[in-house]
């Protein structure tokens, strides 16, 4: 059945999760963008009320990692179950948008926002707009692209590099996310706080 799909197929369905996933959120009484009314390119304060609000933000580069990782996990899935052939690119990237999705729907649950401001510096954080929910998705497509573009050790480099980049400026990135919202360590929590 997956021959039989070709990349126009694939694509209607990643704009269907997308609209899907804009439906849900709305359903969910998320805010369809930042409640002061404006929509803005880049919101670069990451502690604050614009954060995970606007188009992109310091976050972004997480969501644009998401795609450069799933790309691997798919290729490497894909050729796990099928011995070798490999699934079709547009397959491996509607299966990353429904991960991103459903991460975005978790994210936007009333449980992983207070996990956020229970156990990280996100204290202000009250979920993601419909907008940035969205926007995050299409950064990882655009992070899932870059690694099927890129050759294996610069998609690594460009990770490193992200998060580094990111940890560095706002001491918060991907990786530092995931720990304290699965194992809080109080060390991290205390670094993190230092820089507000």
């Amino acid at each position: 059945m997956l021959n039989r799909l070709n990349n126009k197929h694939y694509a209607l369905i990643t704009v269907l999760l997308l609209i899907a996933t804009a439906a849900i959120l709305l359903a969910m009484g998320r805010e369809p963008i930042c409640k002061c009314g404006v929509i803005k390119l880049w919101a670069g304060t990451a502690n604050s009320a614009d954060s995970s609000q606007h188009i992109s933000d310091w976050y972004t580069p997480s969501h644009i990692i998401h795609g450069m990782l799933f790309y691997a996990l798919f290729w490497w899935m894909g050729r796990l179950f099928t011995d070798g052939a490999g699934w079709p690119m547009g397959f491996r990237l509607v299966l990353s948008v429904i991960v991103e999705a459903t991460w975005e729907l978790v994210e936007n649950s009333s449980y992983i926002i207070n996990r956020y401001r229970e156990a990280t510096i996100a204290l202000d954080y009250f979920g993601d707009s419909v907008l940035n929910s969205v926007f995050d998705i299409i950064w990882m497509i655009f992070g899932f692209w870059l690694a099927s573009r890129l050759p294996v050790w610069l998609s690594v480099v460009l990770i490193l590099a992200m998060e580094l980049i990111v940890g560095a400026i706002i001491r918060d990135n991907l990786t530092l996310n995931v720990i304290m919202l699965v194992y809080p360590l109080d060390a991290i929590k205390e670094w993190q706080m230092q820089a507000y």
